[in-house]
């Protein structure tokens, strides 16, 4: 419970801070636009609020804020947050409440059309360079560490559909298309999904290998096993409760030497073992009497302290999960190379980061259009877990800057509602001459609230699905 509060805490933070960005951009665009903000809330506020510079109490012991012309607040729900700019049709006025105020020059369908994109592109823009900045003061703090590819020790373990490409178990990648890799990173899989050719090392010996012509989904590469993983032996290092690992009395700190007479000396034995039972299962024509051999598994197990193996057996689930968490600080003997940077030298270093960050996202995007994408959205409670276990400043302001570049992505998608379907309407009006009306603008927005709606209803059931089945 603790371990949920502290990702819940630091999730609510990340948001809160580049809600308040994104929304800010708005803002400081609409006020150097001359055009008149009516409320800047952070959270949403339905039927009430926790704070508002309108409450009597404030205007009290403010008198300034009777006559400020922008309401600033907080909301109950801690979850996003907006700006209600005057003379526009958005999430928080119809076209009758646009229509019920006299038009006035400060009104946003009143300015031209190059100052309303402004405005709308102003929160993208504010992410965007919060993610520069967040980027470049990870790198003036805490530097970069990098594991250089010549300096794994084994190279790395490829799965089934690796090897058919022509990988082989201990090749190091040290090129991608000609262009030396800077380091073994979370961007590897991501290059290498979209390369055409990989440089390895084999055996001393430079080998290169042609990718599909189409590339490998990334999704795929990405599903246990993986295309590639460091090796390393399958000791266990945590077991979970009511597992096939739990009920069979594995401990932490047992290694697995065998699976039915299969000798397992990495985890990715383990992992290919168990993706070849899984394919059984998914078979057609696989009956329950199918099923239930390619669950039942029988492994070899050395208990810590213990002199002599245990043949143990394990009635996996269905996803044909063991219910183990591997120990990888074994890797914690690798190479690593740390890289520090000056004040000067992180801005370039941090520009970089955030840049490939931004198109390894925007590559990814094209797997939301399938069916194994689709089922990879994620609502916040994705997004939560993947906040460390114990507050830790490094990967809490990694992860947030991340996010910055999520939330400028997608909001510049030509979605209706969005800052983006917005933009597609400002093009279409600077192309034409022709501003849509507000009942228009008013049934845009709504189709573009029921996408939302609809999109929010996918990544919970997925997260549902996820976590508890």
């Amino acid at each position: 419970m603790e371990i949920v509060f502290i990702k819940a805490i630091q999730l609510v933070c990340c948001l809160s801070l580049l809600v308040f960005i994104h929304e800010g951009g708005h803002f400081l665009f609409a006020k150097f636009s001359g055009v008149r903000v009516e409320k800047f809330y952070l959270f949403f506020n339905p039927y009430f609020h926790l704070f508002s510079t309108r409450d009597k109490w404030f205007t009290r012991l403010f008198p300034y804020f009777r006559d400020n012309e922008t309401e600033y607040g907080i909301g109950w729900i801690p979850v996003g947050g907006y700006v209600s700019i005057a003379g526009m049709v958005d999430e928080t006025k119809s076209a009758e409440d646009v229509a019920k105020n006299p038009a006035q020059e400060s009104d946003f369908n009143r300015k031209p059309v190059w100052r309303r994109f402004l405005i709308m592109a102003g929160g993208v823009l504010f992410n965007l360079i919060a993610a520069l900045v967040i980027y470049s003061a990870i790198m003036f703090t805490w530097g970069q560490d990098i594991i250089p590819m010549r300096s794994l020790p084994n190279g790395l373990n490829y799965n089934r559909e690796a090897q058919a490409i022509g990988f082989r178990n201990g090749d190091t990648p040290i090129r991608i298309d000609g262009k030396d890799i800077d380091g073994f990173n979370g961007a590897l899989m991501m290059a290498m999904s979209e390369a055409g050719t990989v440089t390895v090392l084999r055996n001393g010996r430079e080998v290169e290998i042609q990718m599909p012509e189409n590339g490998v989904s990334l999704l795929k590469m990405q599903k246990e096993p993986r295309f590639f993983s460091m090796p390393y032996k399958p000791v266990v290092a945590e077991v979970f409760d009511g597992t096939a690992a739990g009920r069979a009395g594995i401990k932490s700190g047992a290694t697995m030497l065998a699976i039915n007479d299969m000798p397992t000396p990495d985890v990715a034995d383990v992992m290919l073992e168990l993706a070849r039972r899984r394919d059984m299962v998914e078979a057609e024509g696989c009956t329950h009497e199918d099923s239930l051999r390619a669950r039942n598994m029988y492994a070899v197990i050395l208990q810590q302290g213990a002199v002599e193996p245990d043949t143990l057996q394990l009635m996996l689930n269905e996803k044909m999960e063991i219910g183990v968490r591997w120990d990888s600080s074994q890797f914690n003997d690798i190479h690593t190379e740390h890289r520090s940077f000056s004040l000067l030298q992180s801005i370039p270093a941090g520009c970089r980061l955030a840049w490939q960050t931004l198109s390894d996202y925007v590559v990814s995007l094209k797997y939301l259009f399938n069916k194994e994408g689709v089922q990879q959205v994620g609502s916040f409670i994705t997004i939560g877990s993947l906040f460390p276990s114990s507050w830790n400043w490094q990967g809490f302001w990694s992860l947030t800057a991340f996010i910055s570049i999520i939330l400028a992505v997608m909001n510049i998608l030509p979605i209706p509602g969005l800052d983006g379907g917005h933009i597609v309407l400002l093009l279409y009006e600077g192309a034409t001459g022709h501003q849509p009306s507000p009942k228009v603008m008013e049934v845009i927005e709504r189709i573009g609230l029921f996408l939302l709606l609809a999109l929010m209803v996918l990544a919970f059931s997925n997260d549902i699905i996820r976590f508890f089945f």
